[in-house]
């Protein structure tokens, strides 16, 4: 790994954070500050793209001699874009949307280092098992929900929710493992050693 080059990631994701941290690699961290609103007519893959850019762009003029890493993730349904509910009413609407059917995970990432821009949408599908009223209510008064999208986190008590994931899980969690990892060697910010 280039020890020379400080890796930042653009997030204050907690999941982000320990996902990157299993790649073994060193890494700062510093929120951006941006307006994450969709913009009118933009798909949830747009969407996602552009605020992985705006994000990294964003921690990069702070950090200009910095490889920075920024992703953002969405939840789509129907083409519909499914935020974080503002309330446990709203967290049970959208998981009894989400009751008995595939919906789409899009997370984005991208890394910049100087004039070097590398970035990708991974999409995944989450299937939920048929919800019943007193079973979304009992996930969403645990609380979990709260500052996630589409109100449930994949790695926790939603897990018990969820029939199937096609894809990439730790994608839904909000970091691509794998193509982070390629990206990064490919910047030979990330080498795997010979025994």
């Amino acid at each position: 790994m280039n020890s020379e080059i400080k890796l930042i990631l653009a997030s204050a994701s907690p999941q982000r954070r320990e996902l990157l941290g299993k790649l073994g690699v060193n890494f700062e961290i510093h929120p951006p500050q941006v307006d994450e609103s969709a913009l009118p007519g933009e798909t949830p893959a747009q969407l996602v793209a552009r605020l992985a850019a705006l994000k990294s762009a964003a921690v990069q003029q702070l950090y200009p001699e910095a490889a920075v890493l920024a992703a953002d993730t969405v939840i789509s349904c129907d083409g519909r874009v499914l935020g974080k509910a503002a309330d446990r009413q709203g967290a049970f609407d959208m998981l009894m949307t989400l009751s008995g059917r595939t919906h789409e995970v899009l997370t984005a990432v991208c890394l910049r280092l100087g004039e070097l821009k590398k970035a990708q949408v991974v999409r995944s599908e989450v299937t939920f098992a048929e919800l019943t009223p007193q079973l979304v209510w009992w996930y969403v008064n645990g609380g979990e929900y709260e500052g996630k999208s589409g109100s449930y986190a994949v790695q926790g008590q939603a897990s018990a929710l969820i029939r199937s994931v096609n894809g990439s899980v730790s994608s839904v969690v909000g970091l691509p493992l794998c193509e982070v990892r390629t990206m990064l060697s490919e910047l030979d910010l990330f080498q795997v050693r010979p025994c």
